[in-house]
């Protein structure tokens, strides 16, 4: 019988007894759990959809002013400094980041600066105080909201934005192949899946959200992600109802529900060779922060022509 894994342990058993190891390192945070104070593919909205839409209502997770109502600090302050430091300590070369469904990027620019040290209103990443040089790459299904990101953005030789159905495998893994190869790689070092797994889940389904995590896992190293809870998707179908727009294709017929954290973390240890690391804690709406490690060969740093010898 598949057991769940306790979210006030958030630690599994590969930590390292080594004093300066990733996972003594999280061991010691995550003893600590934190709250934050006070299918086919899916359709890309169009301009004229999305302009009638009330706040709140964006079928696919598109708000327009996302960081207004979650700002990025409520996350940041939940991730301790240091985190790339101390998850890839032998890392000389660049490290490879993947932001899956990240709106006009103000989160993506926000995580980008917390990760390498840098203080807010500097705009060059030549020497981050984390000692480590991170090049991310953020999608989102909207393209209005990208091309907010791309002209917006304090770092565009490091951060790229680019409009992506990730559901869509036929546009989706060419285009990360490319961006890869850009680079010598096969796989990111980490991705950030940050409050998209419900819109994945009430657009596609269970088979949906399944093959979504498969294949993010199957993309990086480590991933840190944040689920949204069930209340959340009930309050989705809500809005859309009061609106009088049609309820989500799936929402009736989900069996994967009830505690999405303890969920989303049975599908990602059980089914995608990933495991749990840590648990930061909790934002002030309520929402998890968890960070899984991979368990994969080809996960391990080392490029494909390494790993053949």
């Amino acid at each position: 019988m598949q057991t769940s894994v306790p979210m006030t342990l958030c630690a599994r058993a590969y930590l390292s007894p080594e004093p300066f190891s990733p996972g003594t390192f999280l061991l010691s945070l995550c003893s600590r759990p934190a709250r934050a104070q006070p299918r086919g593919k899916m359709a890309a909205p169009t301009n004229e959809e999305d302009a009638a839409l009330e706040p709140g209502a964006a079928p696919y997770g598109n708000f327009p002013n996302y960081s207004r109502f979650h700002p990025p600090e409520g996350r940041l302050r939940l991730l301790p400094g240091g985190l790339l430091r101390r998850l890839f300590p032998s890392d000389a070369r660049p490290l490879l980041g993947l932001d899956v469904g990240c709106n006009s990027g103000e989160l993506s620019v926000a995580l980008y600066r917390h990760l390498l040290g840098l203080q807010e209103g500097k705009g060059s990443p030549e020497q981050p105080a984390d000692g480590k040089d991170l090049h991310l790459l953020c999608c989102d299904i909207d393209p209005v909201l990208i091309e907010r990101a791309q002209q917006s953005s304090p770092f565009p030789n490091s951060i790229s934005f680019a409009n992506l159905d990730i559901m869509d495998s036929n546009s989706r893994e060419p285009f990360l192949s490319s961006y890869l190869s850009r680079f010598g790689r096969s796989t990111f070092d980490i991705s950030f899946c940050m409050s998209v797994t419900m819109w994945i889940h009430l657009n596609h389904g269970d088979r949906g959200l399944v093959e979504f995590l498969a294949f993010l896992s199957s993309l990086c190293r480590y991933l840190l992600i944040e689920p949204q809870p069930w209340k959340c998707y009930r309050a989705a179908a809500r809005r859309l109802r009061k609106l009088g727009r049609n309820d989500f294709d799936h929402f009736r017929s989900l069996a994967i529900n009830g505690d999405m954290a303890e969920r989303i973390t049975q599908i990602l240890t059980r089914d995608c060779a990933m495991e749990l690391v840590c648990c930061f804690g909790s934002t002030s709406w309520d929402r998890s922060l968890l960070l899984f490690k991979s368990n994969g060969s080809n996960h391990e740093g080392r490029e494909p022509s390494e790993q053949q010898q």
